[in-house]
């Protein structure tokens, strides 16, 4: 029997062509799809993210580097320049692989330089030398090869290898013709502009306007903190750069408006190989120079505050005043505010120093203890200008000074009248039992008195008895409070937003009721001026206060910023930071008659005025001491000019503080007028010849005798 099968039909022949279509045309698709995908992404590439890698890949390969600004200048009120930089020309050279090319010690793996490098960088030096020495100035130090090689930096110690070299600064208009005329024999040469710091001779003010030095020895403040980190940052401002020998502000006002004298750095952007070696100036931005800042301070107004405080204290060492000489007062501080506007017009803490020492080449230690007691602003700070003969700093105890306030806070908080009478018997009891007791200075007894007259008499037991108790009385252990609240409205223990760098905000000892004692005796110490010590410029913004009747404004240092060519940047106008309302006008009138102190100083001032004087006591080696406080402000109904001036161990302060205070005050009636008539316009008689004249000398007749003697 046969089996037939069906054979399977062969395949199709149509289907087969049709898959193998398919199978193209999905690869073709896929490689069309993936080709599209690779143009798009270098399109990305190309037009998105290339600029940021164009920029990343520069910074790879250039690097920027500072070119320093000519800093601006720092003039008195009448233009004078104090602080100013003059242009010199430096030659610096940026190493090029002929002077740095190094080789590995096989044995010892140490680097060093290759023969050649080395023979090509001594033989640079001599050349430069050779040439310093022909058309240098032959009085000018002399530069030595090795003097060249320590600057060329060859190791990098110092410098990156990128960097320019100082080789010389101060070149002759002879050397820079020179180098420019054969720049192209000296590879990597430059001549660079800058600018040196000066300060004017007659030490003007000169903590006030502080000091600068170079920007690698700024890590201790803040302000160069900040720039520095801000400077290591990717997409930083080259022109915000500094370098490392640059000069900058350190304290007064060259710190405080260092961003505006400073202007703005240049840079070059260099090319550098793997080895950060430079190979070309791609780019060069030049420098912006710095802004000028105008102060408000006199000149001359503040040379004769200056000269009257030296001569003071001289006078206070060989003259006996009640019985005995003062060899102690070695110091003195003053601070002028005009009252409306508040600028001030002195500043002065003394002794002073020739600011100049800090652009030297080399601060010497010799130098650096001289200068070390008295490079601060003693008028802003609790120390500087050295100490007196005990130590004392310049912020003191208030002393008598505070009594027109304590006058002012029993008037407002309606413990006595403008007409109330008091019985001034030279003592007051206080504390448990009334075991504790004040006496009034030199034992004195005032007797019958109103509260304008306790203030002229200076009488401590009235403000004991109607000021000190009363609060405690009236508010308890919250009677401080209430006092620290009248004394900050004042000026006394807050910031007088000058501005200036490190200002005190002085020492509130009526807070510490442990080592008063108790609540009650912080009161009483407080309100006759043992209780809190503040700085002279809070002195005389207190005293500025209250000849505005409560208005306190800001001590203003700068009256306006100009730009290279003269242009006003910005202008400085009265700044009230506080006000106080809650005094009736009848109070004012009862402290501004009190303020009548006995000073001989003033013996044949031509103007009413108000002013209160200070004694404040200080331990010193076992014994009181007297330093001297003196505020005052003229005309008197009409304030034009506040004043404050502090002796450490000068004695009563009508005897040491206010002769100071008239010559500030004749100084400024002569440059300004008190009466909005500055006397060295005004034309005086000539009696040889009946001529009218004004003549130089009233200035110096204007600032009046040594020291007198008066009563406290």
């Amino acid at each position: 029997m046969s089996v037939f099968r069906k054979q399977a039909s062969p395949p199709d022949e149509k289907d087969s062509k049709s898959s193998l279509g398919l199978r193209l045309n999905v690869f073709f698709f896929s490689t069309f799809v993936i080709f599209c995908v690779i143009i798009i992404r270098l399109a990305v590439v190309q037009f998105v993210e290339g600029p940021k890698l164009t920029e990343v890949e520069t910074s790879r390969d250039t690097k920027s580097v500072p070119l320093a600004s000519i800093r601006g200048a720092i003039r008195a009120a009448g233009g004078e320049e104090i602080a100013y930089s003059t242009s010199v020309q430096s030659l610096y050279i940026t190493l090029t692989k002929e002077y740095t090319a190094k080789a590995v010690d096989k044995e010892t793996g140490i680097s060093a330089l290759k023969p050649e490098s080395r023979a090509n960088a001594y033989a640079l030096a001599t050349r430069l030398v050779e040439e310093f020495d022909k058309h240098g100035d032959p009085d000018g130090e002399k530069l030595t090869v090795n003097n060249v090689i320590t600057s060329l930096d060859l190791y990098f110690k110092k410098y990156s290898g990128y960097m320019a070299r100082k080789i010389k600064s101060g070149l002759t208009t002879q050397e820079v013709a020179y180098f420019m005329e054969h720049k192209s024999e000296f590879p990597g040469l430059e001549i660079v502009e800058e600018g040196v710091r000066h300060y004017d001779k007659d030490t003007v003010a000169v903590q006030t306007v502080g000091y600068i030095k170079p920007f690698k020895s700024s890590s201790t403040l803040n302000i160069y903190k900040n720039i520095q980190n801000a400077m290591k940052k990717i997409d930083a401002d080259p022109g915000l750069n500094y370098k490392d020998d640059e000069f900058v502000g350190f304290d007064g006002l060259e710190l405080q408006y260092q961003r505006e004298l400073r202007g703005k750095n240049g840079y070059q952007v260099i090319s550098v190989n793997p080895q950060n070696m430079a190979e070309k100036v791609e780019e060069v931005v030049p420098p912006v120079k710095g802004n000028d800042v105008w102060m408000t301070i006199n000149k001359n107004v503040q040379l004769k505050t200056e000269e009257a405080i030296t001569e003071q204290i001289s006078w206070l060492h060989s003259h006996a005043v009640q019985g005995k000489t003062h060899p102690d007062a070695l110091t003195g501080y003053a601070v002028a505010m005009e009252v409306d506007t508040g600028n001030i017009v002195a500043m002065a803490s003394m002794p002073d120093y020739d600011t100049n020492v800090w652009t030297a080449e080399k601060l010497d230690s010799d130098t650096w203890n001289k200068i070390m007691g008295n490079y601060q602003n003693g008028t802003i700070t609790p120390y500087s200008s050295g100490m007196s003969g005990h130590g004392f700093g310049s912020t003191v105890l208030l002393g008598s000074t505070i009594k027109p306030l304590s006058v002012l806070v029993g008037l407002n908080e309606g413990f006595f009248s403008t007409s109330y009478r008091y019985n001034d018997k030279g003592i007051a009891y206080f504390g448990k039992d009334d075991k504790s007791s004040v006496r009034n200075s030199s034992g004195h007894v005032y007797g019958s008195m109103d509260p304008a007259k306790a203030i002229e008499d200076s009488s401590n037991v009235f403000m004991v008895d109607m000021v000190g108790k009363k609060l405690y009385e009236q508010y308890k252990g919250k009677g401080i409070e209430v006092w620290d609240k009248y004394m900050k409205e004042f000026g006394l223990g807050v910031s007088t937003q000058s501005g200036l760098p490190n200002e005190y905000l002085g020492q509130i000892n009526y807070t510490d009721i442990k080592a008063a004692g108790s609540a009650q005796a912080a009161l009483v110490y407080a309100s006759f001026g043992q209780q809190g010590r503040y700085t002279v410029l809070q002195l005389a913004q207190y005293a500025s206060t209250l000849a505005n009747e409560g208005v306190r404004i800001k001590p203003q240092l700068v009256s306006k910023i100009t730009d290279s060519e003269g242009n006003v940047v910005k202008k400085f106008e009265r700044e009230v930071l506080d006000e106080v309302t809650t005094f009736d006008p009848s109070f004012w009138r009862e402290i501004k008659q009190g303020m009548n102190s006995k000073v001989t100083a003033f013996t044949d001032f031509p103007y009413d005025f108000a002013r209160k004087t200070g004694t404040s006591q200080q331990l010193g080696k076992g014994e009181l001491r007297d330093n001297g406080v003196f505020i005052a402000f003229a005309p008197r109904n009409n304030p034009k000019l506040a004043v404050a001036v502090v002796i450490p161990e000068g004695g009563f302060g009508s005897n040491s503080a206010a002769p100071v205070a008239r010559k500030i005050f004749d100084a400024y009636d002569w440059e300004y007028g008190l009466d909005g008539n500055p006397k060295k316009n005004v034309k005086t008689a000539d009696p040889a010849n009946g001529d009218a004249e004004t003549t130089s000398e009233g200035a110096d007749n204007a600032a009046g005798t040594a020291g007198t003697t008066g009563t406290n």
